[in-house]
Order: structure tokens, then C-alpha cells, then sequence
């Protein structure tokens, strides 16, 4: 009877933590959502999720990182800085698990909109980067992204378009941005340094017939030489998460202590 009870708590400690390892585990795996904000001429802003303030004071040309959230629809509305209102943008979002998310600001305030886009951050191979180009700037004509003097990497994007994941040899380049079928240069962007394993976006912002000028903004997706743990959003299933770990260590010491009182009760 006694080596029974020790059997069944050692037995019920296991399952526990395997319980709270998969329950964790599905959280980790849960989608990832950031936000860019492209309106050249828009204030900064905070950016609220299912009511709750995620981002705050997010300056033109501001790349927040990633967050995660649970899987399913979520509101996210975006607000300038210190107010409760007008949301300048107030979408739904419905994210799946295992993806990452990029929402990006577009457009002059008068017609800001949210560009969601669909990211892919996994692991380039050996010796090579991957680079992405995003068309935000509301006046810009659609635009060839090339190495400087040399082939074409994107070609013809326009506004709110999307040029591909491309791989790329690691290295540092000059690019230039071109108006599209033509050699005529609209924009310079030299030195961009791009990492073996190194997932990049470079995002067009600003405008081309006014202020603020027309920018390269790079950003640096993903590294998975060493890739940082993302934040969590608040009271969007981070608080459960920390709940959930809380939670196990405490079932694990009870646990713990059961199989201890039993072993001692054996001897």
C-alpha cells in the first residue's frame, strides 16, 4: 500500500508537469504581432490590443517588436499618444498560431489604414540573409530596389506593395531605390549590412515631394544567430503564461512534498 501511494504521486507529479510543459508550450507557439508606424505626417501614437495599452508613444518611423498574443480575432486600434481617442486606426485582427505579424501605419492622417502584413521569419540558409522591401510612402511613384549600379533586387513596387523574401549573400551593400524601368535614382541607401542567418525588412517612408523626405528604414526581423525572446503584450495571455508557470512550480512542490511525506511514511 505505501510503495502504491508513492507510486501514484510520482506518477501524478509527472503528469502535472507534463500538463503545464504543453500548456506552455502552446503559448510559445502562439502568434507574434508588431507594429510600424509609416504616416509621414501623423503624431506619434499608442496602440491599444483588446483594450488594453501595448506600444506606447511610437514616433514616425517607429519598429516596435514583437509581442505575443494567443491565437484568434483581436482589436487593435491606434490612438495618438497620451489620448484614449480618435483612433486613427481601428482594425480586427484574426492571427493564427506559429506566424508572426507586421501591422504597419500607411498613408497621410487624412487616409491612414492599417497594411498587415504576414512575416517569415525562419532561418535563412548558410551564408545568406533575407530582405524584404516595403513600399510606405503615399506619393512615391512605384519604385526597382537594386545594389547600386548593378541588378535589380525588387522590382516595380508600389504603394502599400510588398517586394518578397529574397535571399542574399551575407555582406554589406549600397542599394538604391529607382523610379520603376528606369536607371534614375529617387533614393540612395548605402551601407546596408546584412548578417549571415539575418531576416531584414527595409520599409520606404516619408515622401518624395515633401517633408519629412523620403527614408530607407531597415529593420532587423529576426537573427537566428541569437534571437531574443519576444515581449508579451499585457493582459492578452502574458498574464497567463506567467500564471501558468506560477502554477506549476507550485504543483511541483506540492507535488515534490507528497512524494517526500510518502517516502517517509515507507521507511
Amino acid at each position: 500500500m505505501k510503495f502504491g501511494r508513492l507510486f501514484k504521486s510520482t506518477v501524478l507529479l509527472v503528469m502535472v508537469a507534463a500538463l503545464m510543459v504543453s500548456a506552455l508550450s502552446a503559448y510559445a507557439a502562439g502568434p507574434r504581432v508588431r507594429v510600424v508606424h509609416a504616416s509621414p505626417d501623423a503624431p506619434a501614437v499608442d496602440v491599444w490590443v483588446d483594450g488594453a495599452k501595448a506600444f506606447t508613444n511610437a514616433p514616425f518611423k517607429g519598429i516596435t517588436q514583437y509581442a505575443g498574443l494567443t491565437a484568434g480575432e483581436h482589436k487593435v486600434q491606434v490612438v495618438p499618444t497620451g489620448q484614449t481617442e480618435p483612433a486613427v486606426i481601428s482594425a480586427t485582427l484574426t492571427l493564427d498560431n506559429d506566424k508572426d505579424y507586421t501591422v504597419v501605419a500607411v498613408g497621410k492622417l487624412a487616409n491612414i489604414e492599417p497594411l498587415v502584413l504576414v512575416d517569415n521569419n525562419s532561418a535563412p540558409a548558410a551564408g545568406k540573409a533575407h530582405v524584404r522591401f516595403v513600399h510606405a510612402s503615399p506619393d512615391a511613384p512605384a519604385v526597382d530596389i537594386a545594389v547600386k549600379g548593378g541588378p535589380v533586387i525588387f522590382s516595380n513596387v508600389a504603394f502599400k506593395g510588398v517586394g518578397d523574401y529574397t535571399p542574399v549573400d551575407a555582406g554589406t551593400y549600397d542599394l538604391e531605390v529607382r523610379l520603376a524601368g528606369t536607371e534614375t535614382v529617387a533614393l540612395s541607401v548605402p551601407g546596408v549590412k546584412l548578417d549571415d542567418g539575418s531576416v531584414y525588412t527595409v520599409f520606404a517612408m516619408g515622401l518624395a515631394g515633401g517633408e519629412p523626405a523620403l527614408v530607407a528604414v531597415p529593420s532587423v526581423d529576426s537573427t537566428h544567430a541569437s534571437a531574443a525572446a519576444p515581449t508579451t503584450l499585457p493582459t492578452t495571455g502574458g498574464e497567463n503564461i506567467m500564471l501558468l508557470a506560477l502554477l506549476a512550480g507550485a504543483a511541483l512542490l506540492m507535488m515534490g512534498g507528497g512524494v517526500r511525506m510518502a517516502a517517509k511514511r515507507n521507511r
